[in-house]
């Protein structure tokens, strides 16, 4: 389910079109024209002060300024610069990309044009999350489209700027989401995250000049090009404009996705827009932007859905993915689940991070089969202690926040587990 009361669905009004995904039903509601526009009536420079001035942040879990990230890429340069597209979208909990691609690859290959003209980026690698076979079909139709129209090529729209898309597969290993790990995979070696400096923007693909964005950052920019920058601080909160679609999973009626404005309370999107948990039954949690944000309680769902409020209560935005656990969920079993990835996902780059998931695996699972120790508890916090910050890439802390969390907020799971040296919660999941 893909549905928008209440706000403007500029990203996914369209979707329910199956036009909508070829070149000439994108071009029939618009499309392009925003392409046209940066390519011939503004400079590079005005389009990226137009970006920053909307406030897009990234809508890849960082939350990164767009446009400053942008201004980042040298404007002299004697090496080819490119852009790199992640479309690894590997975290539990996240789907949008794979819609993003599957029902409006036009919209993000038009963004990609932009921001291309802004960057000076001679071509564009798009890296698909392995598993996203169709996905994958639905954007090299449509790369092949729009070469065949001129649209992307050595004379894009008959301007004379060249731009090429090539669409690069991954092996399904959730490190290539992480920027640096996507560029050495796209290089043909393991997906290992660098050690920065040097950031992408002087050293990235090839050793090249590359900025990396999001699938669904790149479809937010035509229509800031079209609107304009005060039109999309109509949506949103003051520090987060704009909208973002929320992916909705677990324990509720209508799972799904639900384009509204960041700053969106949680709890209107759990209760009122996915319908809340089936059968009478309670939340007990809410994992608000894919498995590696901090958990919240029940008690804590009015927050709004932007970064700057979810940090006030220990948790973040991530990539919107919003993961439901009714009243009947074990907490420890949920703490296998996810301490099981990212033991599973690690690259092993790093000691903290290759030793230290496996240390809170072994220990949450001590723990569910009735054996653990209270000391369990503290040796669990000491171990997420020395991981958070410590690593090259932030997987390490994307591992130990989420235990953290259900720790913060979900202790008593943890010792009446120790207590009775086995699951109180006889209606949970199995593992």
């Amino acid at each position: 389910m893909l549905t928008v009361p209440y706000v403007t669905s500029y990203l996914s009004e369209h979707f329910g079109d199956d036009a909508f995904r070829t070149l000439e039903g994108y071009r029939a509601r618009g499309g392009y024209q925003a392409a046209k526009k940066a390519l011939t009536e503004m400079s590079p420079e005005d389009v990226v002060e137009l970006v920053k001035t909307a406030g897009l942040q990234g809508r890849g879990g960082a939350g990164f300024s767009t446009g400053l990230k942008w201004s980042f890429m040298p404007k002299e340069t004697d090496k080819p610069k490119y852009l790199a597209c992640n479309a690894d979208e590997s975290e539990p909990g996240s789907f949008k990309d794979r819609i993003l691609l599957e029902r409006g690859p036009h919209q993000m290959l038009e963004g990609i044009l932009i921001a291309a003209w802004a960057t000076g980026a001679e071509k564009t690698f798009v890296y698909v999350r392995g598993e996203y076979a169709y996905p994958a079909r639905c954007l090299q139709q449509a790369i092949d489209e729009a070469e065949a129209a001129g649209i992307l090529g050595a004379n894009v729209m008959g301007t004379g700027f060249r731009h090429d898309v090539v669409l690069m597969r991954g092996a399904g290993a959730y490190i290539c989401g992480e920027e640096t790990g996507l560029l050495e995979s796209l290089e043909g070696k393991k997906g290992q995250p660098r050690k920065k400096p040097p950031f992408p923007a002087q050293y990235g693909a090839f050793g090249m000049p590359t900025t990396v964005n999001n699938v669904e950052t790149f479809c937010h920019v035509p229509h800031i090009l079209t609107r304009g920058a005060d039109w999309f601080r109509g949506f949103g909160t003051e520090k987060s404009p704009g909208t973002t679609i929320f992916g909705v999973s677990g324990h509720v009626v209508r799972p799904g996705l639900y384009e509204l404005p960041l700053g969106t309370r949680l709890d209107e999107i759990v209760f009122e827009h996915a319908g809340g948990v089936p059968d009478g039954r309670k939340v007990k949690g809410v994992i608000p932007g894919g498995m590696s944000m901090p958990v919240l309680p029940a008690s804590m769902l009015d927050v709004p859905m932007a970064n700057e409020s979810l940090r006030e209560r220990k948790t973040m935005l991530g990539t919107g993915g919003i993961m439901v656990m009714d009243e009947t969920t074990c907490m420890v079993r949920a703490a296998c689940v996810i301490t099981y990835f990212f033991r599973d996902e690690s690259c092993g780059q790093c000691t903290q991070c290759r030793e230290g998931t496996g240390w809170m695996n072994r220990i949450v699972e001590r723990i569910e089969r009735g054996a653990g120790t209270h000391e369990d508890l503290e040796v669990l916090l000491d171990v997420c202690g020395k991981m958070e910050g410590q690593t090259i890439c932030a997987f390490a802390d994307a591992a130990a926040w989420p235990v953290q969390g259900l720790l913060r907020h979900f202790r008593e799971d943890f010792e009446e587990h120790v207590r009775r040296q086995k699951c109180p919660f006889p209606d949970s999941f199995e593992l």
